[in-house]
Protein backbone atom coordinates (compact mmCIF):
# COMPACT_ATOMS: atom_id res chain seq x y z
CA UNK A 1 0.00 0.00 0.00
CA UNK A 2 0.71 3.44 -0.66
CA UNK A 3 2.30 5.64 2.21
CA UNK A 4 -0.24 6.95 4.75
CA UNK A 5 0.13 9.85 6.64
CA UNK A 6 -1.78 12.44 9.08
CA UNK A 7 -2.49 15.96 10.15
CA UNK A 8 -3.22 16.87 13.99
CA UNK A 9 -4.82 20.26 12.34
CA UNK A 10 -5.93 21.45 15.64
CA UNK A 11 -3.46 20.54 18.13
CA UNK A 12 -1.69 23.45 20.12
CA UNK A 13 1.24 21.49 19.05
CA UNK A 14 1.42 22.40 15.42
CA UNK A 15 -0.58 25.85 16.20
CA UNK A 16 2.58 26.70 17.79
CA UNK A 17 4.80 25.77 15.01
CA UNK A 18 2.63 27.85 12.67
CA UNK A 19 2.69 30.61 14.65
CA UNK A 20 6.25 30.73 15.31
CA UNK A 21 7.29 30.28 12.25
CA UNK A 22 5.24 33.57 11.23
CA UNK A 23 6.86 35.59 14.01
CA UNK A 24 10.03 34.77 13.30
CA UNK A 25 9.82 35.35 9.42
CA UNK A 26 8.28 39.06 10.77
CA UNK A 27 11.39 39.32 12.86
CA UNK A 28 13.99 38.69 9.95
CA UNK A 29 12.24 39.88 6.74
CA UNK A 30 14.85 37.82 4.46
CA UNK A 31 14.47 34.80 6.23
CA UNK A 32 12.72 31.48 4.56
CA UNK A 33 12.38 28.89 7.32
CA UNK A 34 11.61 25.26 6.72
CA UNK A 35 9.63 22.97 9.58
CA UNK A 36 8.15 19.28 9.78
CA UNK A 37 6.50 17.83 12.30
CA UNK A 38 5.85 13.74 12.04
CA UNK A 39 4.69 10.96 14.21
CA UNK A 40 2.26 8.72 14.80
CA UNK A 41 -1.03 7.04 16.75
CA UNK A 42 -2.00 3.89 17.49
CA UNK A 43 -6.06 3.60 18.12
CA UNK A 44 -7.97 0.73 19.40
CA UNK A 45 -11.83 1.38 17.51
CA UNK A 46 -15.13 -0.62 18.14
CA UNK A 47 -16.27 -0.05 15.26
CA UNK A 48 -13.79 -0.26 11.98
CA UNK A 49 -16.27 1.31 10.26
CA UNK A 50 -16.99 4.55 11.39
CA UNK A 51 -13.60 5.11 12.51
CA UNK A 52 -12.58 6.87 9.72
CA UNK A 53 -15.43 9.37 9.97
CA UNK A 54 -15.34 9.67 13.26
CA UNK A 55 -11.70 11.29 13.27
CA UNK A 56 -12.51 13.62 10.34
CA UNK A 57 -15.36 14.71 11.59
CA UNK A 58 -15.05 18.16 12.43
CA UNK A 59 -15.05 22.28 11.67
CA UNK A 60 -12.05 21.62 9.81
CA UNK A 61 -12.50 18.49 8.52
CA UNK A 62 -14.59 16.42 6.80
CA UNK A 63 -17.67 16.39 8.95
CA UNK A 64 -19.72 14.75 5.88
CA UNK A 65 -17.71 12.10 5.23
CA UNK A 66 -19.93 8.86 3.69
CA UNK A 67 -20.47 6.22 6.10
CA UNK A 68 -22.21 3.23 5.26
CA UNK A 69 -24.49 2.19 8.45
CA UNK A 70 -25.67 -0.82 6.74
CA UNK A 71 -22.57 -2.55 5.38
CA UNK A 72 -21.66 -6.56 5.61
CA UNK A 73 -18.71 -6.09 7.68
CA UNK A 74 -16.64 -3.50 9.23
CA UNK A 75 -18.38 -3.27 12.23
CA UNK A 76 -16.08 -5.25 14.84
CA UNK A 77 -13.24 -4.28 16.97
CA UNK A 78 -10.06 -3.85 15.19
CA UNK A 79 -6.35 -1.67 16.03
CA UNK A 80 -5.58 0.98 13.27
CA UNK A 81 -2.62 2.94 13.14
CA UNK A 82 -2.71 6.66 12.38
CA UNK A 83 0.76 7.85 10.60
CA UNK A 84 0.84 11.58 10.13
CA UNK A 85 3.68 14.16 8.76
CA UNK A 86 3.05 17.98 8.02
CA UNK A 87 5.80 20.00 6.44
CA UNK A 88 5.88 24.03 6.19
CA UNK A 89 7.65 26.48 4.21
CA UNK A 90 6.83 30.09 5.62
CA UNK A 91 7.97 32.34 3.36
CA UNK A 92 8.45 36.13 3.94
CA UNK A 93 7.36 38.89 1.23
CA UNK A 94 6.55 42.48 1.26
CA UNK A 95 2.49 41.58 1.07
CA UNK A 96 3.07 40.41 4.52
CA UNK A 97 3.87 36.12 5.57
CA UNK A 98 2.92 33.13 3.65
CA UNK A 99 3.22 29.75 4.86
CA UNK A 100 2.43 26.89 2.08
CA UNK A 101 1.77 23.68 3.96
CA UNK A 102 1.54 19.62 2.81
CA UNK A 103 -0.12 17.76 5.52
CA UNK A 104 -0.74 14.01 5.21
CA UNK A 105 -2.95 11.57 6.88
CA UNK A 106 -3.78 7.90 7.18
CA UNK A 107 -5.44 5.14 8.64
CA UNK A 108 -3.42 1.09 8.50
CA UNK A 109 -6.28 -1.15 10.09
CA UNK A 110 -5.14 -4.54 11.36
CA UNK A 111 -7.90 -6.95 11.47
CA UNK A 112 -9.44 -5.22 8.11
CA UNK A 113 -6.95 -4.39 6.20
CA UNK A 114 -9.33 -3.19 3.38
CA UNK A 115 -10.42 -0.40 5.31
CA UNK A 116 -6.70 1.23 5.00
CA UNK A 117 -6.76 4.86 3.34
CA UNK A 118 -4.78 7.90 3.07
CA UNK A 119 -5.59 11.74 2.69
CA UNK A 120 -3.82 14.37 1.22
CA UNK A 121 -3.87 18.59 2.59
CA UNK A 122 -2.36 21.25 0.86
CA UNK A 123 -2.56 24.71 2.16
CA UNK A 124 -1.29 28.48 1.74
CA UNK A 125 -1.90 30.61 4.47
CA UNK A 126 -0.71 34.22 3.76
CA UNK A 127 -1.08 36.80 6.90
CA UNK A 128 -1.51 40.27 5.31
CA UNK A 129 -0.52 41.88 9.65
CA UNK A 130 -0.68 39.75 12.92
CA UNK A 131 -4.29 40.06 12.43
CA UNK A 132 -5.34 39.05 9.43
CA UNK A 133 -5.19 36.18 7.33
CA UNK A 134 -6.61 33.96 4.71
CA UNK A 135 -6.52 29.94 4.19
CA UNK A 136 -6.93 28.46 0.64
CA UNK A 137 -6.87 24.38 1.21
CA UNK A 138 -7.40 21.39 -1.03
CA UNK A 139 -8.44 17.87 0.48
CA UNK A 140 -8.23 14.46 -1.67
CA UNK A 141 -8.89 11.06 -0.55
CA UNK A 142 -9.05 8.76 -3.04
CA UNK A 143 -10.67 5.00 -3.62
CA UNK A 144 -11.47 5.00 0.32
CA UNK A 145 -13.65 1.78 0.99
CA UNK A 146 -17.04 2.67 2.94
CA UNK A 147 -17.78 -0.98 3.47
CA UNK A 148 -20.25 -4.03 1.67
CA UNK A 149 -23.89 -3.71 0.56
CA UNK A 150 -26.56 -5.46 -1.35
CA UNK A 151 -27.24 -4.18 -4.94
CA UNK A 152 -29.52 -5.12 -7.46
CA UNK A 153 -29.36 -2.86 -10.40
CA UNK A 154 -27.57 -1.46 -13.34
CA UNK A 155 -26.26 -5.32 -14.04
CA UNK A 156 -24.94 -5.49 -10.60
CA UNK A 157 -26.04 -8.08 -8.44
CA UNK A 158 -25.38 -9.54 -4.97
CA UNK A 159 -22.86 -7.71 -2.38
CA UNK A 160 -20.52 -4.93 -3.88
CA UNK A 161 -17.57 -2.97 -2.36
CA UNK A 162 -18.97 0.68 -1.82
CA UNK A 163 -15.82 3.01 -2.61
CA UNK A 164 -15.96 7.00 -2.78
CA UNK A 165 -12.95 9.56 -3.52
CA UNK A 166 -13.17 13.07 -2.46
CA UNK A 167 -11.74 16.28 -3.67
CA UNK A 168 -12.54 18.98 -1.49
CA UNK A 169 -11.37 22.80 -1.90
CA UNK A 170 -11.80 25.61 0.77
CA UNK A 171 -10.92 29.06 2.36
CA UNK A 172 -10.98 30.71 5.59
CA UNK A 173 -10.57 33.66 6.67
CA UNK A 174 -9.15 35.07 9.89
CA UNK A 175 -9.40 38.20 11.61
CA UNK A 176 -8.51 39.28 15.11
CA UNK A 177 -11.26 41.50 16.50
CA UNK A 178 -9.44 42.54 20.09
CA UNK A 179 -7.38 40.75 22.42
CA UNK A 180 -9.56 38.72 23.57
CA UNK A 181 -11.96 37.53 20.13
CA UNK A 182 -11.32 36.82 16.83
CA UNK A 183 -13.72 35.34 13.61
CA UNK A 184 -13.08 32.68 11.37
CA UNK A 185 -15.60 32.77 7.61
CA UNK A 186 -15.00 29.51 6.30
CA UNK A 187 -16.24 28.37 3.30
CA UNK A 188 -15.74 24.81 1.02
CA UNK A 189 -16.92 22.92 -2.40
CA UNK A 190 -15.95 19.87 -3.77
CA UNK A 191 -17.19 16.27 -5.28
CA UNK A 192 -17.41 12.93 -3.92
CA UNK A 193 -17.12 10.30 -6.58
CA UNK A 194 -18.24 6.75 -5.84
CA UNK A 195 -17.21 3.05 -7.86
CA UNK A 196 -19.71 2.26 -10.94
CA UNK A 197 -22.30 0.08 -8.52
CA UNK A 198 -23.23 3.79 -6.54
CA UNK A 199 -23.04 5.77 -8.90
CA UNK A 200 -26.35 7.68 -8.59
CA UNK A 201 -24.52 8.66 -4.94
CA UNK A 202 -22.01 11.32 -6.92
CA UNK A 203 -22.25 13.96 -4.88
CA UNK A 204 -21.65 17.46 -5.32
CA UNK A 205 -21.43 19.79 -2.09
CA UNK A 206 -20.87 23.34 -0.86
CA UNK A 207 -20.77 24.88 2.83
CA UNK A 208 -20.14 27.73 4.68
CA UNK A 209 -19.69 28.06 8.46
CA UNK A 210 -19.24 30.86 10.74
CA UNK A 211 -16.87 30.83 13.69
CA UNK A 212 -16.11 32.75 17.15
CA UNK A 213 -12.41 32.31 18.81
CA UNK A 214 -12.95 33.46 22.32
CA UNK A 215 -8.76 34.02 23.94
CA UNK A 216 -9.91 33.52 27.40
CA UNK A 217 -7.08 33.94 28.53
CA UNK A 218 -3.02 33.53 27.33
CA UNK A 219 -3.58 29.69 28.26
CA UNK A 220 -7.16 28.76 27.19
CA UNK A 221 -9.07 29.58 24.72
CA UNK A 222 -12.53 28.82 23.73
CA UNK A 223 -13.97 27.88 19.92
CA UNK A 224 -17.58 28.27 18.72
CA UNK A 225 -18.61 26.92 15.24
CA UNK A 226 -21.85 26.44 12.75
CA UNK A 227 -21.96 24.86 9.57
CA UNK A 228 -24.24 24.81 6.41
CA UNK A 229 -23.57 22.00 4.08
CA UNK A 230 -25.88 21.15 1.01
CA UNK A 231 -25.38 18.00 -0.74
CA UNK A 232 -26.82 17.14 -4.31
CA UNK A 233 -26.65 13.33 -4.90
CA UNK A 234 -26.43 12.49 -8.77
CA UNK A 235 -29.78 10.21 -7.78
CA UNK A 236 -31.92 13.33 -7.77
CA UNK A 237 -31.35 13.60 -11.74
CA UNK A 238 -32.15 9.58 -12.00
CA UNK A 239 -35.61 8.45 -10.04
CA UNK A 240 -35.26 5.30 -12.01
CA UNK A 241 -32.62 4.30 -9.56
CA UNK A 242 -34.89 4.97 -6.54
CA UNK A 243 -31.71 6.68 -4.56
CA UNK A 244 -31.08 10.11 -3.39
CA UNK A 245 -29.09 10.82 -0.90
CA UNK A 246 -29.07 15.02 -1.15
CA UNK A 247 -28.78 16.45 2.04
CA UNK A 248 -28.69 19.63 3.94
CA UNK A 249 -26.58 19.25 6.89
CA UNK A 250 -26.07 21.24 9.96
CA UNK A 251 -22.87 21.10 11.85
CA UNK A 252 -22.57 22.58 15.70
CA UNK A 253 -19.30 22.56 17.35
CA UNK A 254 -17.84 23.80 20.84
CA UNK A 255 -14.05 23.42 21.47
CA UNK A 256 -12.37 24.44 24.54
CA UNK A 257 -8.20 24.46 24.95
CA UNK A 258 -5.62 25.31 27.64
CA UNK A 259 -2.42 24.78 29.00
CA UNK A 260 -3.22 22.82 32.22
CA UNK A 261 0.44 22.66 33.56
CA UNK A 262 3.86 23.98 31.81
CA UNK A 263 3.89 20.98 29.49
CA UNK A 264 0.42 19.66 29.88
CA UNK A 265 -2.23 20.47 27.03
CA UNK A 266 -5.81 19.42 27.19
CA UNK A 267 -8.39 19.41 24.18
CA UNK A 268 -12.63 19.53 24.84
CA UNK A 269 -14.27 19.23 21.89
CA UNK A 270 -18.28 18.35 21.09
CA UNK A 271 -19.99 18.14 17.89
CA UNK A 272 -23.79 17.97 16.99
CA UNK A 273 -24.53 16.93 13.14
CA UNK A 274 -28.17 17.04 11.66
CA UNK A 275 -28.39 16.04 8.36
CA UNK A 276 -32.00 16.27 6.74
CA UNK A 277 -32.53 13.76 3.54
CA UNK A 278 -33.87 15.92 1.11
CA UNK A 279 -35.36 13.39 -1.60
CA UNK A 280 -38.83 13.28 -3.08
CA UNK A 281 -38.16 9.64 -4.20
CA UNK A 282 -40.60 7.75 -2.36
CA UNK A 283 -39.20 4.49 -3.18
CA UNK A 284 -35.99 5.57 -1.82
CA UNK A 285 -36.88 3.71 1.78
CA UNK A 286 -33.15 4.84 3.22
CA UNK A 287 -33.34 8.46 2.39
CA UNK A 288 -37.42 9.30 2.23
CA UNK A 289 -38.33 11.54 5.00
CA UNK A 290 -35.06 10.44 6.60
CA UNK A 291 -33.20 12.53 8.74
CA UNK A 292 -29.69 11.46 10.67
CA UNK A 293 -28.57 12.60 13.95
CA UNK A 294 -24.77 12.42 15.15
CA UNK A 295 -23.00 13.33 18.50
CA UNK A 296 -19.53 12.94 19.23
CA UNK A 297 -17.75 14.17 22.24
CA UNK A 298 -14.11 13.89 22.04
CA UNK A 299 -10.72 14.65 24.74
CA UNK A 300 -6.89 14.73 23.92
CA UNK A 301 -3.98 15.34 26.41
CA UNK A 302 -0.55 16.28 25.14
CA UNK A 303 2.56 15.88 27.04
CA UNK A 304 5.66 17.71 25.51
CA UNK A 305 8.14 16.00 26.96
CA UNK A 306 11.12 17.61 25.02
CA UNK A 307 11.44 20.89 22.86
CA UNK A 308 10.41 18.70 19.90
CA UNK A 309 8.21 15.73 21.23
CA UNK A 310 5.39 15.23 22.37
CA UNK A 311 2.82 12.08 23.47
CA UNK A 312 -0.80 12.12 22.94
CA UNK A 313 -4.04 10.52 25.06
CA UNK A 314 -7.22 10.40 22.69
CA UNK A 315 -10.47 9.31 23.86
CA UNK A 316 -13.44 10.07 21.27
CA UNK A 317 -17.17 8.45 21.65
CA UNK A 318 -19.81 9.16 18.66
CA UNK A 319 -23.22 8.11 18.42
CA UNK A 320 -25.23 8.16 14.79
CA UNK A 321 -28.75 7.69 14.77
CA UNK A 322 -30.92 7.32 10.85
CA UNK A 323 -34.47 7.35 10.77
CA UNK A 324 -36.41 7.24 7.73
CA UNK A 325 -39.97 6.21 6.64
CA UNK A 326 -38.77 2.36 6.72
CA UNK A 327 -35.62 2.10 8.66
CA UNK A 328 -34.12 2.96 12.07
CA UNK A 329 -30.42 2.69 12.48
CA UNK A 330 -28.31 2.99 15.26
CA UNK A 331 -24.40 2.82 15.74
CA UNK A 332 -21.90 3.72 18.41
CA UNK A 333 -17.93 3.84 18.04
CA UNK A 334 -15.59 4.63 20.30
CA UNK A 335 -12.08 5.42 19.71
CA UNK A 336 -8.89 5.44 22.29
CA UNK A 337 -5.51 5.98 21.07
CA UNK A 338 -1.85 6.88 22.41
CA UNK A 339 0.55 8.92 19.91
CA UNK A 340 3.74 10.38 19.43
CA UNK A 341 4.70 13.91 17.75
CA UNK A 342 8.18 15.11 16.71
CA UNK A 343 8.97 18.03 15.40
CA UNK A 344 12.29 17.72 12.75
Amino acid sequence: MSSILCRYWSSLFYIRILAGGLLLSMASPALAEWSATGGGALFYTDNANLFSATRRSSLDGDPSQPVLDTSAFGHGKDMVFEPNLRVMKFIPNSWGQTAFTIKARGFVYAVNPEFSQAGLYLEGVHAFSPDTAVRLRFFTAPDQLLGQTRVERGGFSGLQDARVSSHIGAIRFDKRLSEHFEVQLYGRAGIRRFNEPFAERDMFLWAVSPRLVWHMTHHARMVLGYQYERGLAEGRLHPEFHEDGSYVQHFASIAFEADLMEHLELELDFHYERNNFTTGISEDELHFLGGENVFLGSGRLLYQVTDNTAVTFTVQRANRTLNSEQEHIQAFNTNVGLGVLYRF
